[in-house]
């Protein structure tokens, strides 16, 4: 039995695999021992691509609903009879009236993006959404703001660091977003033997420090701006800041002090839930250390200034002399430059007025929560057709009930994936797609973004099963049927791998290369000193420390300050919870992730708050908002600050009768209790707030009616 070696699609590092192969049939799946950077690392995850592979519930021929239930039809009927319905909405509503939501799936398939990108580019819809805005909208946001591109994210230089703050993140449950690295624990226990201090900051008592990695800060949710403002007013008060950095490279520095100067620790202290004493020392070992870096994930990005927090991580590394220099934050180079001159944007000519006030792209995607006000909303511009890929927004958008509405009115629903999953219930048409091991690939998430820069190559390991496709392909067929220019154009063999060959030029590489290299190339290490002459892509090449658009930002982030500060001490607050079984929605089908408490979610409290409200471990209570309410079972967990509630989002699986296991133990979705709708979404970022959340929780006997 032949063993292939390819590589794993779940998220940014793309640990290398080894796949065994018999008959066509993939047979087994492990971690690649001699893979040059993963080196036999590889998480429960990816080594559960392979049950995925397996499943039979999985898509493998285009389903059509009927009133009898969905049917199989051929490509050729489906592909004709969407671009007959496409064609005839076009023609009596215009381009605006088709919306596409692109899971972030897509971001892991170096090839889906050129079909993709004809397919919507012929439509000329401007009605294009994303995962990234439930997920990492606000990186892109303020690297466009802070250094003129939506790509730039300067990484820890973890190889040489002396102080690491990690603001929340939880790298042992769910590694690490926007850094592409393999087994990041033993990375940092590597930092910490060497002497590195390593301060996580989180609402939780994560899993990372209780393993013996670095030192909790625990938090109080959704305040994270406060803290990294007091660190930054701590830092100016005590000469930490860089003048001479900041004259040479900077520009708007008044605007940042004018900012930070309400926030000192004292005044924050109450808000943030972090004593003052415990801010000015985090301030003081930072000023101290020969090389000092930070990282935020998306217990920051979903909060309600996930932009102004990525802002304020970008000063605290540039204005103290810790960017583009050895153990701070350094760019990475990869096979493609992270940050190409023609992707210089101007952030205040991207909005544009919509139905629903004033709005913009951020790469390429419009704010989630406005999905379904746009369908159902009568008008000029009404969305009626909509296509899902490689995505279940059913689940990780906001107002579950409201979307499932929304869902349902449309006159047009196409969802392309591997399951048919609780969007894909709702379907008109859902198509098989490919599966990471039935389709060629160039490792292409990580650009950027990867603490030891590489490019591997993988070919198809075995053929599709049954009738699936690539998705590439998929819209390139669409495009021939609607009379796009597209991939097929060239022929029904296209060379689908020409932009990535004209991508790979730039390191003087060839995909022969990469074809005879089964492991990858190592390429060289990230070095500082070129990041302020060659990186950075605002117009004077200039760090932008104090943007002019986030004047209205900044403001709402004082009244929020206040309202916080006034806040019940009783009140309680929902944040996210990483579970290591499952990613996102993903895994919800895989037996083997759903065993015991797996089986389910639950709603975590400090055994303070159990106490004081009344409750038993185990019992079922309820959680609302103004929006809905949830049902689900209480847990105790002594690792979480009290007043924090949390909840494991990624559930709610009850109507989705396509996939056994999941429909067997769909748990609850806790994005029914969230807002959408205009005023839902941080406007500079358009991300969705999804932590800190105001919730009540409250036992079912109090309540006359209780909500399945």
């Amino acid at each position: 039995m032949p063993d292939i070696r390819t590589f794993c699609r779940v998220c940014e590092p793309a640990c290398g695999l080894v796949a065994t192969v018999e008959n066509d049939r993939l047979i087994a799946v492990k971690p690649d021992r001699e893979h040059p950077i993963s080196q036999g690392w590889a998480c429960n995850k990816g080594i559960a691509t392979f049950d995925i592979h397996q499943d039979p519930d999985r898509l493998s021929y285009p389903l059509k609903r009927t009133a009898g239930g969905f049917e199989r039809i051929s490509w050729d009927q489906a592909m004709r009879e969407i671009a007959d319905k496409l064609r005839a909405l076009r023609a009596a509503h215009g381009e605006s009236a088709t919306a596409a939501y692109i899971g972030n799936p897509t971001a892991f398939n170096a090839l889906a993006g050129d079909g993709i990108g004809a397919f919507f580019g012929g439509l000329g819809t401007r009605q294009i959404y994303s995962a990234g805005t439930q997920d990492c909208s606000n990186k892109f946001a303020g690297s466009e703001f802070v250094y003129g591109s939506s790509t730039i994210h300067p990484l820890p230089d973890f190889d040489h660091t002396n102080y690491v703050l990690i603001l929340g993140s939880n790298p042992a449950v769910s590694h690490m977003s926007f850094i592409a690295i393999a087994d990041p624990m033993n990375v940092l226990r590597a930092a910490q033997a060497r002497g590195c201090k390593i301060r996580f900051v989180n609402p939780r008592r994560i899993e990372s420090v209780k393993s013996g990695v670095g030192e909790l800060i625990q938090i109080k949710p959704d305040t994270d701006v406060y803290f990294l403002a007091a660190l930054l007013h701590e830092l100016d008060r005590i000469g930490g800041f860089d003048e001479a950095v900041i004259a040479a490279h900077g520009q708007h520095i008044e605007g940042l002090r004018a900012f930070i100067a309400p926030y000192a620790p004292e005044q924050v202290a109450r808000v943030t839930g972090v004593s003052a004493a415990t801010m000015r020392e985090i301030a003081r070992d930072w000023k101290a250390a020969d090389g000092a870096s930070v990282t935020m994930s998306t217990g920051l990005n979903m909060g309600r200034q996930g932009t102004l927090c990525y802002w304020l991580v970008q000063m605290l590394s540039f204005v103290t002399g810790n960017l583009d220099r050895r153990g701070g934050n350094l760019e990475s180079i990869g096979y493609y430059p992270s940050a190409p001159r023609a992707g210089r944007a101007d952030p205040a000519r991207a909005f544009f007025d919509s139905r629903f006030g004033r709005i913009r792209h951020v790469r390429g995607s419009l704010p989630g929560t406005l999905l379904a006000e746009e369908i159902l909303t009568p008008g000029a511009g009404q969305v009626r057709a909509l296509f899902v890929v490689a995505g279940n927004p059913l689940l990780s958008m906001p107002n579950e009930r409201r979307l499932h509405a929304a869902l349902e009115s449309l006159e047009l629903l196409v969802c392309v994936d591997i399951y048919r999953n609780a969007t894909a219930e709702l379907a008109h048409y859902v198509l098989p797609a490919t599966d990471q091991f039935e389709r060629p690939d160039v490792t292409y998430a990580g650009l950027g973004l990867q603490h030891r820069p590489h490019v591997q190559y993988t070919d198809r390991v075995v053929p599709p099963a049954g009738e699936r496709r690539e998705e590439w392909w998929i819209f390139a067929r669409l495009c021939r049927e609607m009379g796009f220019k597209g991939p097929l154009d060239e022929g029904d063999e296209p060379h689908v791998f020409a932009r990535i060959e004209r991508m790979l030029e730039k390191r003087d590489l060839t995909l022969e290369q990469l074809k005879a290299a089964p492991g990858g190339v190592v390429l060289p290490a990230h070095e500082p000193g070129h990041f302020f002459d060659a990186i950075i892509q605002t117009p004077d090449q200039r760090v932008d420390c104090c943007p002019p658009l986030f004047a209205d930002a900044l403001r709402a982030a004082a009244q929020q300050f206040a309202e916080l500060a006034s806040e019940s001490r009783e009140q309680l607050r929902m944040i996210t919870k990483r579970d290591r079984f499952m990613h996102n929605s993903w895994f919800h089908n895989v037996e083997k992730m759903k065993h015991g408490a797996r089986a389910r979610n639950w709603v975590f409290m400090h055994p303070d708050d159990v106490t004081r409200l009344g409750f038993r471990d185990g019992e079922v209570v309820r959680v609302a908002t103004d929006i809905d309410a949830i049902e689900l079972p209480v847990r105790s967990d002594p690792d979480l600050m009290p007043g924090v509630v949390a909840v494991t989002h990624g559930w709610g699986h009850a109507g989705v009768s396509g996939m056994r296991v999941a429909q067997e133990r769909p748990g609850v979705n806790p994005n029914r209790l969230l807002r959408s709708g205009p005023g839902s979404y941080e406007p500079l970022g358009n991300m969705t707030r999804m932590t800190g959340v105001p919730v009540s929780v409250e036992p079912l006997a109090a309540q006359a009616r209780p909500v399945s």
